[in-house]
């Protein structure tokens, strides 16, 4: 996929700045190469699951991560979290800052997971 603008009002600029400034945000980004729970994420992390939780939301308005949806038969709906940027690039301009994410290819099965995952947000 290639660098997305963050300059044209898909996520404010200060949003993704924020959440890089947050150590345990950085953690959470350097952890979650692969799907992980907010449990997995606090263990990995050495942070409380309750700030998991307001970070993860921190880092999901910055547009930095990925939601997956699994439902077990036994625990119901689980949700897992995903690093969704190689890379960022800010640029300061005559008109104020602007932030490049440069997003990792998603695959045909993961835009696939994606949708339903989508889906089963509005069921």
């Amino acid at each position: 996929m290639g660098p997305a603008p963050m300059d044209d009002g898909d996520t404010p600029v200060q949003v993704v700045l924020d959440a890089l400034d947050d150590p345990d945000c950085r953690a959470i980004l350097r952890e979650a190469s692969q799907p992980m729970t907010a449990k997995e994420l606090s263990d990995a992390c050495d942070i409380a699951e309750s700030t998991v939780y307001r970070k993860l939301d921190l880092v999901s308005r910055a547009t930095l991560v990925r939601e997956f949806h699994d439902v077990h038969p036994e625990r119901g709906r689980i949700t897992r979290y995903q690093r969704d940027a190689d890379g960022l690039d800010v640029a300061i301009t005559d008109d104020g800052v602007d932030v490049t994410v440069d997003r990792p290819t998603h695959t045909v099965d993961e835009r696939l997971a994606d949708m339903w995952s989508e889906m089963g947000d509005e069921l």
